[in-house]
């Protein structure tokens, strides 16, 4: 097996047992030269099981197992600055082409390869483009190499996806006699994204839907270790087993959470007390919050009228099976329950429904605000922003879906309070704040 983005990472040492489920559903789908949709709500940990199933050693013969050498490239649609299917086709070419210079194939071919990049960069051509990519993926083929797809975040596209767009993606299959898999990774499957683009009764052809649900108490142990070394801190097991219970096996809020601990010396030892602590968080809410707004405005509901004590019916079920099958809610027994302490505070409080109306600047609002400010009429990129507000997350990442919704609050309240600064969107770009 090789891996186009190969290099030390934590997860390649992670036990062969990670996700097991689910890496051995995958390694079978890809076995039978099957494409996936591999779907999580947000910020699940996709991206820690995919870094454990690209770099373990141990993958192909363990979950794969076909005779075929594999090559995995990555291609990680954060890296598009713009949303566009231009820039997607390059980005694309680019990663098999850097496959194709690590990969045993001779120069000549490899400079050949190297010759098409720099011409479809010079053209500006999106046939040229998608033509370079085909043949380069051609080269691979008949050099005996499998190779596998993996587009990340996926999703980001939803918004630009055409039918051609889809007719390109499948013409590459054609082009290496069906010797390609495709790895989308996506927060909804791809026919509720792009309903026109990618219609369900043809993605049963395409591709499968598989799940990935948030992770078992294991699988959690495993990250905690991980984040422990990562952030140089180390927690007793009692408050290690309390925050693996908030958290319900999603990555992101053991994450938060662990670096909240860090920062503050005076965290309460108890479940209560840990979990009232963490709820009020503003990072854990913006977590919950962009969770419930990926959501559908019947699935809203249902949760509303889980936490309002109401019985879920089998029509309702059926109608919302997705909160089953990424594991928002389970079953138990006759109740059913959210995943996580954690979002069942947040939903609680939606069912409150209070609003006291405050204009004043929550701390986030407030640094946004002053380094907008000091940035007048000047592009602020997302890139920046992140730097200003959330200094400490960068590490992890900072959602475009935070971002957007903390400016849309800032908007809001400087709406409200009779501000003379405004905030305009730079499209693909960041914001600017000008006087009125």
């Amino acid at each position: 097996m090789y891996n186009t983005h190969m290099k030390q990472v934590i997860e390649s040492s992670y036990p062969i047992t990670f996700r097991e489920k689910e890496a051995s559903e995958l390694g079978s789908q890809l076995k039978q030269h099957h494409s996936v949709v591999l779907v999580g709500m947000k910020r699940v940990g996709i991206s820690n099981f995919l870094r454990f199933f690209l770099n373990h050693n141990d993958i192909v013969t363990t979950y794969i197992k076909n005779g075929m050498d594999q090559i995995f490239i990555q291609v990680d649609l954060n890296d598009l600055i713009e949303r566009n299917i231009f820039a997607f086709w390059t980005l694309l070419l680019t990663r098999v082409v850097d496959s194709v210079q690590g990969s045993t194939l001779p120069e000549t071919i490899k400079r050949q390869c190297r010759k098409m990049f720099v011409q479809s960069i010079q053209l500006k051509d999106q046939f040229f483009t998608v033509d370079s990519l085909r043949k380069c993926l051609q080269t691979l083929s008949e050099a005996g190499y499998y190779p596998t797809l993996f587009l990340i975040r996926f999703d980001r596209l939803q918004d630009v996806a055409t039918p051609e767009f889809l007719s390109n993606l499948l013409g590459l299959r054609d082009a290496v006699k069906q010797k390609l898999s495709y790895v989308f990774t996506s927060y909804r499957p791809l026919h509720e994204l792009s309903p026109d683009v990618f219609k369900k009764q043809f993605l049963t052809l395409f591709s499968r839907d598989m799940y990935l649900p948030p992770m078992n108490r294991q699988d959690m142990l495993t990250i905690m270790d991980t984040l422990e070394a990562q952030y140089h801190t180390k927690v007793s097991s009692e408050i290690k087993k309390t925050l693996i219970d908030i958290s319900g096996g999603y990555v992101q809020y053991l994450q938060i959470a662990l670096i909240r601990i860090q920062e503050d010396t005076n965290i309460p030892t108890t479940m209560k007390g840990l979990l009232s602590f963490l709820s009020k968080d503003e990072q854990i809410i913006f977590q919950s919050e962009e969770m419930f707004e990926s959501l559908t405005k019947s699935e809203k509901e249902l949760l509303l009228a889980i936490k309002q004590g109401n019985t879920v019916s089998k029509e309702e079920k059926e109608n919302t099976m997705y909160l089953w099958n990424t594991g928002i809610v389970k079953d138990e027994g006759i109740k059913t329950v959210l995943f996580s302490p954690l979002f069942d505070d947040y939903v609680s409080t939606l069912t409150m429904h209070t609003n006291n109306g405050s204009e004043e600047f929550t701390k986030k609002e407030h640094l946004l605000f002053t380094f907008l400010k000091a940035n007048i009429n000047t592009l602020c990129e997302r890139e920046s922003i992140i730097d200003a507000v959330w200094p400490e997350n960068r590490e992890m990442g900072v959602s475009d879906w935070a971002i957007d919704r903390l400016i849309a609050r800032l908007r809001s309240k400087l709406k409200d309070q009779d501000s003379p600064y405004q905030i305009q969107t730079i499209v693909t770009r960041g914001y600017k704040m000008v006087e009125k």
